[in-house]
This record gives C-alpha cells, structure tokens and sequence, in this order.
C-alpha cells in the first residue's frame, strides 16, 4: 500500500482553525438544543394552563344551573365548601346536591365532588373537577348586589358568589361564577 504524498504547497488544518471549529460547532448545538428544550418546556406549561382552565370550566359548568334550580341556596359568609343545594322538581321530587372538597390520592390540591340525592336516595356521585386550591375555593351570598361577598344574609333571589381555583402543574387559573338562583325560589 502506498500512501500518499503530500504536495509541497499542501498542509492540514491548524490546531487555532480546529479549536474555532470545534467551538463554532459547540456553540450552534447548545443553541438547537436550548431552542428543542424551550419548545418542550413551553409545551407543558402550555398544557398544564389548558388543564387548569378545564378544570374551573368543568366547576362552573356543574355549579351554576344547580345554583339555578335551588331553593335553598348556603347562607352565611365566604367559606369553603361544602355546600349543599336543595330543590322540588315539576314531579315533586325532592333534590339535594351536595358539593364536597376530596382529597386526591397525593398532594395538597383536592377533587370537587357532586353528591346527588332525589328523595334521600343517593341518585349519583361524580368528580366534577380536580386540582382544586381549597384555599382559594368557596361559596357566598352577594345581599347586595355589589358583586361581592357579604356576611350572614338570606341568599334567597340574592346571587351566589362561586369561586374556584385550579393548579395543574404550577399554571393556576381562577374563576367567578355569580349566579342567580331561579325567581321566586
């Protein structure tokens, strides 16, 4: 085997033009990679927002039209839940929906459940919503109209202040449904 000459005018690369190289060559793939790894963080914060805006979307969805059909709205000041609501149907059945905070199997954010009741019998439990910040969720009587939370008061044909807040992945997201519950309930 014979190798091959080198022409006299010929020569490699040298170390300075290697080092750039290398470097140049460095620098464009931590730049890819920190590109590839912002498009999937922003990706899962991006999810975990749209989970959190499910969630109290899914809380209003089952809150507001039993707020709605209540005759017995909660009274009393801001609170936590539970609360329960309770009405008669057309056929004189007697409903009780009772909204509790579970906890979830790890973690300190709980499950909105809805407890349904006709006539005593329990009629079907369901996970409304999950990720629930307890402290940030709760039901009140606005008395006055102003849109905010009052005291003790009657929440008869007054509206029912309903707050949630739900925390999917560190991305929270917070609603108030203000509904009215049915006239002359």
């Amino acid at each position: 085997m014979k190798m091959k000459k080198l022409k006299k005018d010929q020569r490699g690369f040298t170390l300075i033009e290697l080092v750039i190289a290398i470097l140049l060559t460095g620098i464009i793939t931590t730049a890819i990679t920190m590109t590839v790894f912002q498009v999937f963080d922003m990706n899962t914060r991006t999810s975990n927002r749209m989970a959190a805006v499910r969630q109290v979307q899914n809380a209003g969805f089952w809150v507001s039209p039993d707020v709605q059909m209540a005759q017995d709205v909660p009274s009393g000041g801001s609170g936590p839940l539970p609360f329960t609501l309770t009405w008669t149907d057309w056929e004189g059945k007697e409903h009780e929906v009772v909204y509790t905070l579970v906890n979830m199997p790890s973690g300190e954010f709980k499950r909105l459940q809805r407890e349904h009741k006709i006539d005593l019998a329990l009629n079907s439990t369901i996970m409304v919503a999950e990720y629930i910040d307890p402290t940030e969720t709760s039901c009140c009587c606005d008395c006055d109209g102003d849109g905010y939370c009052d005291g003790d008061c009657n929440c008869d044909d007054k509206s029912v202040i309903f707050t949630v807040t739900a925390n999917v992945g560190g991305q929270s997201e917070t609603r108030e449904y203000e509904v009215k519950p049915r006239p002359g309930s």
